[in-house]
């Protein structure tokens, strides 16, 4: 009896996975959550053990990470059993939180961006870890651009789970970025890595402003949307 159950669970599990847009945004995002709390423990250990800024500071990004998707899930749990009037002005407190601590992440990229242009990023990890971390990296970034290309075609005018998709890509840039000086550190001599400043450089202040083009784009959007429904109370 207890399989058949567990059967029917996964059964209505991957339906929805498969045919709920908004189900697979929060689940998936759950379970990068998951992952990014253990990215955080690791950098932090770094961070104690060998006093490292680098570490450090990507400690600080990863919970911030975890608290923005923590907080989004939490109010997206939240208002499951509201009517439509009270869910949607949760969803919208809940956005513009996440979007206000979306800048202070971005302050918080601050550090590691500057050290990755510079290449003064230490590297405690050899060429196996770092080609296992290209792997995840290439996968989290097909991921998030296929579900931001999703995201224009299944509308389900939950501004919360357009939120998630758009964090996830930001994400996977930074994870992008990170892998990319990673590569450069530990498979080139100091010389070597000196001569890819000028493109650690570049690549590093591009991805940075477009990450924060995009956190300031998101907060107008919900700076205007608080605009509008003040104006409908009127």
């Amino acid at each position: 009896m207890t399989g058949k159950n567990n059967s029917g669970r996964a059964k209505r599990f991957l339906s929805s996975w498969k045919n709920d847009y908004d189900f697979k945004t929060t689940a998936g995002s759950f379970v990068s959550m998951s992952v990014t709390v253990l990215f955080a423990l690791y950098n932090g250990y770094l961070w104690i053990a060998f006093l490292s800024v680098w570490h450090g500071s990507i400690c600080v990004f990863y919970l911030l990470l975890v608290a923005i998707r923590g907080i989004i899930l939490y109010y997206e749990r939240k208002t499951i059993n509201l009517n439509s009037e009270r869910r949607e002005a949760q969803r919208h407190r809940a956005y513009l939180i996440s979007c206000v601590m979306l800048l202070l992440l971005d302050l918080a990229l601050i550090v590691p961006i500057y050290m990755m242009a510079l290449m003064a990023k230490p590297v405690y990890i050899d060429l196996v870890p770092a080609i296992a971390m290209a792997a995840y990296t290439t996968y989290k970034i097909t991921v998030a651009s296929v579900n931001v290309r999703r995201k224009t075609r299944n509308q389900s005018g939950n501004i919360l789970i357009a939120e998630l998709r758009t964090i996830n890509f930001i994400d996977a840039l930074v994870s992008v970025l990170t892998l990319q000086n990673t590569l450069i550190m530990v498979n080139s001599s100091p010389e070597e890595a000196m001569n890819m400043l000028t493109l650690s450089a570049v690549t590093s202040t591009a991805v940075y402003i477009a990450i924060v083009i995009i956190s300031v784009i998101m907060l107008i959007h919900g700076l205007s949307k608080s605009k509008t429904g003040s104006s409908k109370m009127q």
